[in-house]
């Protein structure tokens, strides 16, 4: 059965971010993942999971200035040394004290009327340092394709485009984050793309983390047009042992909205 993460940034909003943690618990969940920890001392967050036995699954790096609608510096070329600052500065020292094996790094939105050959020579390049700055510490970076709808002029839009990025850097630590929502929404045929980049008769797999919502609306992945059931066993047949972030805004509230899990979890003991 996969291990299932709660994503703290959209589950749980009811509480305070530091005591979505207790509710994950409360909730069945051994494992968390959210956007950013940066508001919030690193102690603070360590002390919250060490005492709950959590793990923390995954987080992002700083993406520049979110809240004015930036999503990610790594393939801007006038913000290269923001990016490498707030990734050594930030980014790693937050993951060595949370004990996160996995950091993701953003791509950043295409500027109107750059160069694609800079934006993904710049991008090739900060994501061959950072792997390169986070393997000492045994920590993963990862990538993923967002689709333009949620995200409009997101630069890494494609499973296949992430993919032949990490061939092509060849660092064993840097790895594709592969969300099945955007996915779904930009390519479609999800058991066909499990199969193809998911380990399986002994094939590696550069995928380091799973995700989901239901599609359309990005609420429980009960709702909408994907049949996660069937993908969840294909995941467990194909030898996946990662996490499977749950990275969806419930309808109403987060507990309520778990019986898709609680029903998988009944139906697979």
């Amino acid at each position: 059965m996969p291990r299932f993460a709660a994503n703290l940034s959209m589950m749980y909003t009811e509480h305070g971010f530091l005591d979505r943690f207790a509710a994950a618990v409360a909730d069945g969940f051994d494992a968390v993942e959210y956007l950013f920890p940066y508001a919030f001392d690193r102690q603070e967050i360590a002390s919250r999971l060490n005492d709950l036995g959590l793990t923390q699954a995954l987080f992002n790096a700083p993406p520049g200035n979110f809240e004015s609608g930036e999503r990610g510096l790594a393939c801007l070329p006038d913000r290269v040394a923001e990016f490498r600052h707030s990734f050594v500065e930030q980014a790693l020292p937050y993951a060595v004290a949370l004990a996160c094996p996995r950091v993701h790094v953003m791509a950043g939105l295409a500027p109107a009327g750059a160069s694609r050959e800079a934006l993904a020579e710049t991008y090739q390049a900060n994501l061959a340092w950072a792997a390169a700055q986070a393997a000492p510490l045994g920590i993963a970076v990862l990538i993923e394709p967002i689709n333009t709808r949620d995200i409009p002029r997101y630069y890494l839009n494609r499973q296949d485009q992430a993919h032949a990025l990490v061939k092509a850097i060849g660092s064993p630590n840097l790895q594709v984050q592969m969300d099945l929502y955007h996915c779904q929404i930009v390519e479609g045929d999800l058991a066909m793309k499990l199969r193809q980049y998911l380990p399986f008769e002994g094939k590696p797999s550069q995928v380091g983390h799973l995700q989901i919502a239901g599609v359309p609306d990005r609420h429980e992945p009960d709702l909408g047009e994907v049949n996660y059931p069937y993908l969840f066993d294909l995941i467990d047949t194909l030898g996946y042992q990662g996490m499977v972030g749950c990275e969806y805004r419930p309808r109403a509230g987060t507990s309520e909205g778990l019986g898709w899990l609680r029903r998988y979890r009944a139906e697979r003991a």
